[in-house]
């Protein structure tokens, strides 16, 4: 009678590791309004017999707040932004600036003006609307003019 060692026939299998594929493109985000329809969905599937676990509920409830405040958080923080550049770009009125046109010629002038269009930051600088990014150089505050009257 011979006997076969089972540990001799048995083939070693390499470990596999799980793979996933991310889609960071921004219609691919989950967001919040689709969480909660999946939260949703996912409850009124389930098993009754077997009805979902309560800390995998409220693990999913948090991480749906957890969502949510990131939502707030950053959509604050773009507000400050935009509110961060108006208030630089205020500090650069009458100062002498020097900026990069669209065709690469330079031009200079005193600023003029702030402008916030679609969150992006202009200053008006002699008529031309000039993007925070193609300032190149700031020059001294210009001096005012002022005219004295004379005394007799």
């Amino acid at each position: 009678m011979t006997q076969t060692n089972a540990a001799a026939t048995t083939t070693p299998t390499t470990p596999t590791t799980p793979t996933s594929a991310v889609n960071n493109t921004k219609g691919a985000q989950l967001g919040k309004d689709a969480f909660l329809k999946l939260l949703v969905a996912q409850l009124q599937h389930q098993d009754p017999g077997n009805p979902m676990d309560s800390s995998a509920f409220m693990g999913q409830l948090a991480q749906f707040s957890s969502l949510e405040q990131m939502t707030n958080v950053a959509t604050a923080v773009d507000k400050l932004t935009a509110s961060n550049s108006v208030t630089q770009s205020v500090g650069l009125l009458g100062h002498e600036l020097v900026f990069a046109r669209a065709d690469g010629s330079a031009g200079h002038g005193i600023a003029d003006g702030v402008a916030l269009l679609n969150g992006n930051v202009t200053i008006d600088v002699a008529g031309e609307s000039v993007a925070l990014a193609d300032i190149t150089a700031v020059g001294p505050a210009a001096s005012p003019t002022s005219t004295t009257t004379p005394t007799a």
